[in-house]
């Protein structure tokens, strides 16, 4: 049997940062222009932490904490504003932690005391390793309607369709307090749809200046909220584009009713979905769509 630390090659990003690279999902785990760059772009300037006064609690889920970047960036991002960081993470695998806290170069890129803040958090009971679709109906039993913040940063839908799936997703909705965020980099519209049926309003985190740099990149991200997402230069609201993007065979959710299946059975039921919903003309096709508006292929979709 492969051993994870096997699966996992340690790479530097453009901006210098650390990231590690998965063979068995056959994708990084940062965009290569910058781990740090993506975590404060993604996940941090959205997060709008200027709502909170210092002295304030913030209480954030990180979903798929793999290396630890994007909590300890918020970490440093609650010390700057005084806010209280009352954490909760989602995580299957130990060693890309592991692997980064064992690094100088991660270390490194942090203030001091940072990652002996991370390391705490991670060996705590609020870390709850495992399948994250079981752990996440024990979070839901005391922390449900609570978080400010969910930072949803798993392998894209089409490697790890099983955390986003309709119903993972509204899971991770039901734990969100009225202006709570959910913030994640993925702008796919089975993902996007997926969330709008969960009950949760969206917008688009802005694309960061020198961050995407391909014509098929059209926003860094999406956020999702109970409330109405107004008012944050960091997010805009869907353009026509994407909104009819939510309009195609692209937007049919990816489904796992009793939050056990693997991957092979969540694409093959939502194949069969499109399929249907192609041959029924209740939606566009995803090609038509992006010849009309010139999109080439990216990840996002």
């Amino acid at each position: 049997m492969t051993s994870s630390a096997s699966r996992l090659e340690p790479r530097r990003t453009a901006d210098g940062s650390f990231s590690l690279f998965s063979s068995e999902f056959g994708e990084a785990f940062h965009s290569g222009l910058g781990a740090l760059a993506e975590a404060h772009s993604k996940f941090i300037a959205p997060a709008g932490l200027d709502r909170w006064t210092a002295g304030s609690t913030l209480r954030a889920l990180d979903v798929c904490v793999g290396t630890g970047c994007n909590t300890a960036a918020l970490l440093e991002a609650c010390k700057d504003r005084g806010l209280e960081l009352k954490w909760w993470g989602l995580e299957l695998d130990p060693e890309p932690l592991r692997l980064a806290l064992a690094d100088p170069g991660f270390c490194s890129q942090w203030d001091r005391g940072t990652t002996d803040q991370l390391a705490e958090l991670c060996s705590s009971e609020r870390m709850l390793w495992g399948d994250a679709r079981s752990r996440l109906s024990e979070l839901l039993v005391s922390q449900r309607g609570q978080l400010d913040l969910v930072l949803m940063d798993a392998f894209s839908p089409s490697r790890c369709p099983q955390l986003w799936t309709l119903e993972f997703l509204s899971g991770l909705g039901d734990l969100l307090q009225p202006q709570g965020r959910l913030l994640t980099y993925c702008s796919a519209a089975a993902i996007r749809n997926a969330l709008v049926l969960a009950g949760l309003q969206l917008a688009s985190i802005a694309a960061p200046s020198g961050l995407l740099r391909q014509t098929s990149d059209w926003s860094g991200g999406t956020a999702a909220s109970p409330s109405a997402l107004d008012g944050d230069p960091q997010l805009r609201p869907l353009s026509l584009m994407e909104q009819e993007h939510l309009r195609t065979n692209a937007a049919e959710p990816y489904r796992d009713p009793s939050s056990s299946s693997t991957r092979a059975e969540i694409l093959r039921q939502r194949q069969l979905a499109q399929a249907h919903a192609m041959a029924s003309g209740t939606v566009e096709g995803t090609g038509a769509w992006r010849r009309r508006w010139g999109v080439g292929t990216s990840r996002h979709q």
